[in-house]
C-alpha cells in the first residue's frame, strides 16, 4: 500500500482520526434521537388529527360536532383515538 503525504504525517493522521471520531459521535447521538421517534401517540389532539387525515382543524371540529368522529375527553381537552381515525378512513373508502 502506497503512503500518501497525509498518511505519513502523524499530525494529519491524528486530526483525521479526531474528526472521524467526532462525526461518529454526532451520528450516534442523532440516530439515538431519531430511534425514539418511531413511537406514535394513540391519542391525537384536533391539530394532529387534522394533519393525520389531511383536513383542516375546522373540518375535524365539524366532524366531531356531527358525531362522525368519536372523541376522548380529558377535562376540557378533546382527543381523537388513532384507531377511530383509521376506522373513519375505512368507512369512507369507495
Amino acid at each position: 500500500m502506497e503512503l500518501t503525504a497525509e498518511m505519513s504525517n502523524p499530525m494529519m493522521t491524528m486530526m483525521i482520526k479526531s474528526v472521524a471520531a467526532e462525526v461518529a459521535s454526532l451520528l450516534r447521538a442523532e440516530l439515538a434521537r431519531l430511534g425514539g421517534s418511531d413511537v406514535q401517540p394513540m391519542l391525537l389532539d384536533v391539530k394532529q388529527a387534522a394533519v393525520y387525515l389531511g383536513r383542516s382543524e375546522q373540518a375535524i371540529q365539524h366532524m366531531i360536532f356531527q358525531k362522525d368522529l368519536p372523541v376522548v375527553r380529558v377535562g376540557r381537552r378533546v382527543h381523537l383515538h388513532r384507531t377511530d381515525l383509521d376506522a373513519f378512513i375505512e368507512r369512507n373508502k369507495e
